[in-house]
């Protein structure tokens, strides 16, 4: 995995340079601030997606619950006034719920993750557009939640609160993942479902939790995303943002097939997405291809990911060839020596062999 991070890295700090060459903007300060937010807007739910998939599940809802998670909570705020912290409260127990159903009937009811999944993208942004009578919601001109939204879209420092966010959810994520017994349970859910059950893992509550994880992250998200919008429309809001997290995830080293990722790749996988997106805009390239920019970056990691596991495998078979070769037995000694030297060995021992 270390080496996947640092060709990551590499190739973000590559392609950072080349656009600041083409366009000196783009290493200006109010530039680099910018893009830092959307890194903190983006990364904190492609974290929850990259879970999900390390599990070799997928999470095609994402986008459609920010839509209803975001219609909710502007209506708390401004139709039945509720006070911001309950609002809060309520839109991330809302994230949570919603993930737990999922898990449970993937878990429980042995169903597809990408069928679930797909079945919430329609369901949730449905169910949005039909509590709105498809209509915007928004906060207008009043100060329904000042204070939290300055915390939402603020800055410490000149640093987006965003991306402060997404640092301390990494750094938690981080030590959840990679230095605990629960991180090592979702590797191997990821690697052998069926293996992990055997060994004793209960692999029903690893994947219920990571779908868990994922819903109250995009209950985070719907939040500064709200706040960073001012208004929700449920027809187009958080539209092919889950397609934006798998990209990210895929990019970062996560492979589709489960069992493998890193936090950290995910935080650059995003990093990365935002600066290529930013070259599409210096290049002058309209934002309708900015899809195409997305799907091309899939495919490319989903091409990789391929032939590194080919490559894998390769070396595996060998090692397992090289370890399975038997040693020259006393008897393929006697075939291969002289007949004068098998008449020389007794007996008994010649009988042997």
């Amino acid at each position: 995995m270390i080496r996947k991070e640092l060709g990551l890295g590499l190739l973000l700090v590559v392609i950072a340079a080349i656009t600041g060459a083409i366009n000196p903007a783009f290493l200006s300060l109010v530039n680099l601030l910018n893009m830092a937010n959307l890194i903190g807007l983006f990364g904190v739910f492609a974290l929850g997606e990259g879970l999900v998939i390390i599990t070799g599940g997928i999470d095609l809802s994402l986008g459609s619950m920010f839509a209803l998670l975001g219609v909710v909570f502007v209506d708390l705020l401004t139709t039945y006034e509720v006070p911001w912290p309950l609002a809060l409260v309520a839109v991330l127990l809302g994230g949570l719920v919603l993930g737990g159903i999922q898990g449970f009937l993937i878990t429980r009811l042995k169903m597809q993750p990408f069928i679930v999944t797909l079945c919430g993208l329609l369901i949730y942004r449905g169910a949005a557009r039909y509590y709105t009578s498809d209509s915007t919601r928004g906060f207008g001109y009043g100060d329904e939640a000042a204070t939290l939204s300055n915390i939402a879209s603020g800055n410490v420092a000149g640093i987006p609160n965003t991306f402060i966010l997404l640092i301390i959810l990494a750094l938690i994520l981080g030590v959840l993942l990679h230095r605990s017994v629960y991180g090592r349970w979702l590797y191997a859910v990821g690697k052998n479902e069926e293996a992990a059950r055997f060994s004793g893992i209960s692999t029903n509550f690893v994947i219920a939790t990571a779908y868990i994880i994922s819903g109250g992250l995009a209950g985070v998200s719907t939040v500064l995303f709200v706040f960073y919008t001012n208004s929700v429309s449920p027809s187009s809001f958080g539209n092919f943002y889950e397609l934006y997290a798998i990209a990210a995830a895929v990019l970062g080293g996560c492979s589709l097939r489960g069992g493998e990722g890193s936090i950290l790749g995910i935080v650059l996988g995003t990093a990365l997405l935002q600066v290529l997106q930013n070259l599409v805009n210096i290049l002058g390239i309209p934002n309708s291809l900015n899809f195409a920019v997305m799907g091309t970056v899939i495919l490319i990691g989903v091409l990789a990911d391929q032939q590194l596991q080919a490559r894998r495998r390769r070396k595996q078979a060998l090692a397992g060839v090289a370890r399975a070769a038997p040693k020259s037995t006393l008897a393929d000694q006697v075939k291969g020596a002289s007949p004068r030297a098998a008449d020389a060995l007794p007996a008994r021992t010649g009988d042997r062999a």
